[in-house]
């Protein structure tokens, strides 16, 4: 079946999809006639799974483990409910500072932040979280492009250094040819940043956060 009959059927958008797919979480087969993906039955409860789990927060690392057999359901579930109870503590802890704002009885031009934050720094020593710990998520989503990027720009930047290096040592080589090589894989450096940063605007913009809704 296509994979808009798969957004039907599911629940959730392509773009969820497609992001399951880009994690190693499906992998649906390809018609033979026209390339394009082919999802069955098999593949629609897989993703069921899938959205499950993701509701319940379990992250995606754990649900490729899970997948794979590399850890149990009851193991990772087990995990991911102390996590719960933690993070309840943590949740209880946001909440009673925000009651003493509130006792206190100051607007927002009057909040004094230092003594709160202060306060906040010495529970994060004790191991509570104020920040949003799925931003790690992200950051690891990130560093493939990163990485990707960074070693095509050094390899067009050695391509350009060497064809310096053989105009230098050679001076019969046309200078033009130079010129025109300089050009194309500055052109790709270039190429690769703008793609580069469209893909990291994409990731800020939302790829993960509306995967995690599922």
């Amino acid at each position: 079946m296509k994979i808009n009959q798969v957004e039907e059927l599911v629940g959730i958008t392509k773009k969820n999809i497609r992001f399951y797919e880009d994690q190693g979480l499906i992998s649906p087969k390809r018609n033979s006639d026209n390339g394009y993906r082919d999802y069955s039955l098999q593949d629609v409860e897989l993703l069921n799974k899938i959205k499950l789990l993701r509701r319940l927060d379990v992250p995606i690392e754990e649900i490729r483990k899970i997948e794979n057999e590399e850890i149990s359901m009851q193991n990772c579930l087990d995990r991911h409910i102390s996590h719960f109870t933690h993070r309840q503590h943590e949740i209880d802890v946001m909440k009673e500072m925000c009651h003493q704002i509130i006792e206190a009885n100051v607007s927002f031009k009057d909040l004094h932040a230092d003594a709160y934050l202060d306060d906040m720094k010495n529970l994060e020593k004790g191991g509570v979280r104020f920040m949003d710990v799925n931003k790690t998520d992200i950051k690891k989503t990130k560093r493939g492009p990163i990485i990707a990027a960074a070693v095509s720009i050094v390899f067009f930047i050695a391509m350009i250094l060497v064809m310096c290096w053989a105009e230098i040592t050679d001076q019969e080589a046309p200078v033009g040819l130079l010129v025109i090589f300089i050009v194309i894989f500055g052109s790709m450096i270039v190429g690769t940043l703008i793609a580069l940063k469209q893909r990291l605007k994409e990731i800020d913009g939302g790829e993960i956060n509306e995967a995690r809704k599922y």
